[in-house]
């Protein structure tokens, strides 16, 4: 039987990855002493990798598809294909950004200020291109780790990946500029995505796990309404595609079930009430395809 190997992201992702892979319908178990988790799949075998060395086992065809950052793409210079874009990390559903960071108390304010100074950065390749893009040059040193720390003492600035900035600020530093915004991309070699079995494989995980991406943003509603009053709530509904309008066995009433962005629910459900709705009900999505 035909088995697709794939890279699942060992480290910050990997939690995010495995929850949204349980939404998708695939159970996964890690367990502490092994780098490969079961799966509830015969077809897949997954293989835990940091997520800096993803796309070049996969553009080396040693794994046929992983899950990466697009920065980790480009730092590797790996020949891939992007089959999805899924936007999602550690803590939320957003880009997230590499970032110039320097002292709160630093006199740089921009990249031209570099100039001459020492920066530290996981992403080597990433700074230099940046730096290159200003003119400016600078001594760019791989760092191992624990990042924000080293200015002002083993670094003059930083080049880091940051979410919500928290961590920056904990360690007093201040962003002076974006370096690049990423998101997670599901890539696959070349040799796996012109396999039939392996690319039809691959398009229906894409689909899945970008479904339940889309199914966290928004949330189904359900309600009933007198037919008199039906005109009304069809129109304050944003719906997804259409409303799906129901007759209920009772003359007169009618069921309403559609979707919409859960932010806009929980205004509009008084709303609705006050329009006539009866019943109106809220309830989670696990996929949504649109």
């Amino acid at each position: 039987m035909s088995t697709l190997r794939l890279g699942l992201p060992k480290g910050s992702l990997q939690d995010a990855t495995i929850e949204m892979f349980r939404k998708a319908g695939w159970r996964i178990r890690v367990s502490s002493r092994s780098y490969y988790p079961t799966i509830d799949d015969p077809e897949i075998e997954c293989l835990l990798i940091r997520a800096q060395e993803m796309a070049r086992y996969v553009g080396e065809g040693v794994l046929d598809a992983g899950l990466t950052g697009h920065d980790w793409i480009l730092e590797s210079g790996a020949d891939v294909v992007e089959v999805a874009e899924l936007v999602y990390g550690k803590v939320g559903r957003a880009p997230v950004r590499w970032v110039l960071a320097v002292p709160e108390d630093s006199p740089i304010r921009k990249a031209e200020d570099l100039e001459g100074k020492r920066i530290a950065t996981e992403a080597v390749g990433l700074a230099r291109r940046y730096l290159a893009e200003h003119g400016v040059n600078a001594a760019v040193e791989f760092s191992w780790g624990a990042t924000e720390v080293k200015p002002p003492k083993l670094a003059d600035a930083i080049i880091e990946i940051t979410e919500t900035g928290s961590s920056l600020r904990a360690n007093k530093l201040r962003i002076v500029d974006t370096v690049c915004v990423t998101t997670t991309r599901l890539i696959a070699n070349h040799d796996a995505w012109e396999d039939p079995f392996k690319r039809n494989k691959l398009e229906r995980i894409g689909l899945l796990l970008k479904s339940v991406l889309a199914a966290e943003r928004n949330v189904g509603i359900m309600l009933n309404v007198r037919e008199e009053n039906l005109q009304a709530v069809l129109d304050m509904l944003p719906a997804l595609q259409r409303p799906t309008v129901s007759q209920l066995a009772e003359t007169g009433w009618y069921a309403l079930i559609t979707v919409i962005d859960e932010h806009v629910a929980r205004d509009m459900i008084p709303d609705l009430l006050a329009a006539g709705a009866h019943g109106i009900v809220e309830f989670a999505l696990n996929k949504l395809v649109e």
